[in-house]
């Protein structure tokens, strides 16, 4: 399998501007050649080949007044950016087959472009040197922060350029399987917003909601963008500050997501998640919350690190009841509003977690032998979150996850002893 390590790149001014100049003349190339095939569509005429297009825009360019410039980067860059233009037309034509999720049309790239790239094969010749440098043709030893060893001899390295200014180095390494040793635990995820994960054996990882925590700093920075002149070296400056200060966000989201995903692969034989609608959930009123949660991207990190240490990674579908299914007595008795946490099985009177059994049911649904007994309330302590804990302005005591009791209606002994079960743990500053 392919594995992908990043690491940060630290050139010097020279090798800023050879860089630069690498993007600039990828971009050209790649907008040539895409301009060139959509004449070709508008003509009524087949394609040109890639080969076509690099003795045109490459070879001959090099040789004219106007792209003589060309010959100042490496031709190798300028080869990849036509392979580039052939994956996303190959990529495109197969989102209209069907044979993968729909994506737009090539676009032609701009200089104002967030990310700038440009990727060395190793026809290339470039090399790690021995004081731990990256050696790139034309540009020079540029320094690297290595975080860790690369397992095997990369194949192609991808010099980036991000909205924040930052450069990395991206190697593309051949990896083995490293299976680990087997474990008899099997465990079913499920994720929300209040909790970012739930595991059928009742842990609950709390979401750490790193763009709510970064809003104002954020909101700050874009508001001292907004301000400025456009044009201007200051809003250049301002927008590399608030660009800064969302890349700290995702970074710390990234890194939350690698250690919880390790920490489960390392402690699970068989992990299930359900397929969650992130897009249908992006487009409601917690649009912010998921984009925040980042789904998708942890279970990425799951299914691709199950399979390169040996575990098995099962996906259900959505529309599997797991959140009104008793997972005691599989009695399903229909949908319930989110203020509902805690309630109790009208079949087998069963009091259960709203979180943790649907956890459970989705082990179920993947076939994994998991107990039930996990989905119930179990009177362990744990730490209040900061928005939950205290009290109302009428003095009544906050209870997360059990709805107020409505006058006239009874309860069974079981949630009474719960309601003053979670009270009390509000008095000592914990939630049951």
């Amino acid at each position: 399998m392919q594995l992908r390590y990043s690491f940060r790149l630290y050139p010097n001014g020279p090798q800023r501007v050879a860089l630069a100049r690498a993007f600039g003349c990828a971009r050209v190339v790649f907008n040539d050649a895409l301009r060139a095939r959509e004449s070709a569509r508008a003509a009524g005429e087949p394609f040109p080949k890639t080969g076509d297009l690099s003795k045109l825009l490459i070879t001959e360019a090099k040789k004219s007044e106007d792209r003589s410039w060309l010959g100042e980067v490496s031709a190798v860059v300028l080869q990849q950016s036509l392979r580039d233009l052939d994956t996303a037309y190959r990529n495109f034509f197969d989102g209209l087959k069907g044979k993968r999720p729909r994506m737009g049309a090539p676009r032609f790239k701009s200089r104002k472009d967030n990310r700038q790239a440009v990727r060395f094969t190793a026809n290339a010749r470039w090399r790690i040197t021995s004081g731990g440098d990256l050696s790139l043709p034309k540009i020079g030893d540029v320094r690297v922060t290595w975080s860790r060893a690369l397992p095997a001899v990369p194949s192609t390295v991808t010099v980036i350029k991000d909205a924040a200014g930052r450069y990395f180095a991206s190697f593309v390494v051949e990896s083995d399987s490293e299976p680990l040793p087997e474990k008899e635990q099997v465990v079913g995820i499920d994720l929300g917003l209040g909790h970012f994960a739930v595991l059928s054996d009742g842990t609950k990882v709390g979401a750490p909601r790193f763009l709510r925590r970064a809003e104002k700093k954020l909101k700050r920075a874009q508001r001292r963008l907004s301000r400025k002149a456009k044009g201007g070296k200051n809003r250049t400056k301002a927008r590399i500050k608030a660009a800064r200060a969302h890349a700290r966000v995702a970074d710390a989201r990234r890194e939350f997501h690698h250690q919880l995903s390790t920490r489960i692969i390392r402690d699970n034989q068989a992990i299930a998640v359900e397929d969650l609608a992130v897009k249908g959930l992006a487009r409601t009123r917690l649009a912010k919350s998921v984009h925040d949660a980042g789904w998708s991207a942890f279970v990425a990190m799951l299914e691709y690190k199950a399979a390169r240490y040996g575990r098995r990674f099962i996906r259900i579908g959505r529309f599997e009841p797991t959140s009104q299914v008793c997972s005691a007595c599989g009695v399903k008795d229909g949908p319930k509003p989110l203020r509902i946490r805690v309630w109790e099985c009208g079949a087998c009177g069963a009091v259960l977690d709203r979180d943790i059994n649907a956890a459970v049911n989705v082990a179920k649904a993947a076939g994994l032998a998991v107990s039930a007994c996990g989905a119930q309330v179990r009177p362990v302590l744990v730490p209040a979150q900061r928005g939950e804990a205290g009290t109302h302005r009428d003095g009544q005591p906050t209870v997360a996850g059990i709805p107020a009791p409505q006058g006239g209606e009874r309860k069974s002994n079981r949630v009474q002893q719960l309601v003053l079960d979670g009270r009390r743990g509000h008095r000592d500053g914990f939630l049951t």
